[in-house]
């Protein structure tokens, strides 16, 4: 049986080790790579591994599987390693050397946070009474989602973990707090785009064409009418249409324009629902306004959703380490993870980490080119995912 002074033990030791967790993670900081074309972060992860002497398995190019100790019973912690296509404004020692890309949400901290467990939990191996198996996953900006490609590639096979754990950085939580929920906590998401096709005309004798503005104007409006008419007010659910573009000169009607977009939500019933009425929608205003258009569905990440009996049990874990105060609940974001690929096959408990310095009241948040998050939260992003782990194992 895993003691709470065992569980604070091993944040006292993640702490002690802060300096090491700190060059981890700014080493990483230093060198982003962006979706699936972490070749270099990878095998930085795979030193690291093997200087632990932590046996590992390629699963995809850039995603990496770790196996520590032994037995029939098993736990999976996860980490994800890609970086975005943001240029760094920060200015920080360890600022990006490469243009255009940055750790702009966290995964730098999340990589060094896992990494750091491993070392913990190697130390502890002999006394494990199962196996933890570590995922360092590729691509979670980048659909289809490095999870979704590891699981493909036969990632929660031979073990098959009983549940699984990760983490996120949260600006908008104080270093020392960790925020979680039951049930929903991101949303599904998926992807649009609209071409809307036409016969072009001179702008003066439009009766002459067929023009593809006014059809495109009156399918953003139908589909914002989707969200505000046919959506239960207390569900959430978004639909954003974020690009156009038509025309080339102000006395010519353009033959065709372009449209894409976004939908969120924290249902799969109208996930379902709504693809299904967008088609009839863009069916019903190319026929009005006598052009064409082809809707393309890309399909994002399933709504992230958080097992009730993990989530109770990570909450105990939680007020081990931090205290019953600094354990807040989380409001689910309609931001998109693609841990929930994961959460779909394992029963899973993903919570937030808070980042934000106790001098600031606020920081710049995830995905901003200065986010920055305060490296004192990584002792004890470490110390959650070992205790999870262990004390996962020794229950039951």
């Amino acid at each position: 049986m895993i003691t709470n002074n065992v569980l604070q033990d091993v944040l006292t030791i993640a702490r002690q080790r802060s300096a090491e967790l700190v060059a981890t993670r700014r080493h990483i900081h230093k060198h982003p790579e962006l979706s699936f074309q972490e070749f270099e972060t990878a095998a930085f992860v795979r030193s690291k591994l093997e200087e632990f002497d932590i046996p590992y398995a390629v699963c995809s190019p850039t995603g990496t599987i770790a196996t520590i100790g032994f037995g029939t019973r098993c736990v999976g912690l996860r980490a994800d390693i890609d970086a975005l296509p943001i240029s760094e404004a920060t200015g920080l020692d360890c600022a990006s050397v490469h243009d255009g890309k940055m750790h702009a949400c966290g995964h730098d901290a999340h990589t060094a946070m896992l990494l750091g467990a491993a070392k913990i939990l190697k130390e502890r191996e002999a006394s494990l009474p199962g196996i933890v198996k570590l995922f360092f996953q590729p691509g979670e900006e980048k659909s289809p989602g490095g999870a979704k490609v590891m699981i493909e590639h036969g990632a929660l096979e031979a073990p098959t973990p009983e549940v699984m754990f990760a983490q996120h950085c949260d600006p908008e939580g104080v270093v020392g707090e960790i925020a979680l929920v039951d049930g929903p906590v991101m949303a599904a998401n998926d992807e649009l785009f609209w071409t809307v096709s036409g016969v072009s005309s001179h702008a003066a004798q439009p009766h002459k064409g067929s023009d593809t503005i006014p059809a495109s104007a009156a399918l953003i409006q139908a589909v914002q009418t989707l969200v505000s008419r046919e959506k239960d007010p207390f569900a959430p659910g978004v639909i954003s249409i974020t690009t156009i573009n038509g025309g080339t000169a102000t006395n010519v009607v353009p033959d065709m324009v372009k449209l894409s977009g976004t939908m969120r939500s924290m249902s799969e019933e109208w996930r379902a629902y709504i693809h299904k009425r967008l088609q009839e929608v863009t069916a019903g205003i190319a026929s009005t306004y006598g052009v064409s258009i082809e809707l393309e569905f890309v399909h994002g990440y399933p709504v992230l959703s958080n097992d009730r009996q993990v989530t109770d049990f990570t909450r105990e874990i939680a007020t081990t380490i931090v205290g019953e105060r600094a354990v807040k609940a989380f409001e689910p974001k309609m931001w998109a993870e693609d841990f929930a690929f994961f959460a779909q096959q394992v029963p899973s408990c993903y919570w937030m980490l808070g980042v934000r310095p106790p001098s600031q009241s606020q920081m710049f948040g995830l995905h901003h080119p200065e986010f920055s998050p305060s490296e004192d939260a990584l002792p004890i992003g470490t110390a959650m995912l070992v205790a999870s782990a262990m004390t996962w194992l020794s229950s039951t």
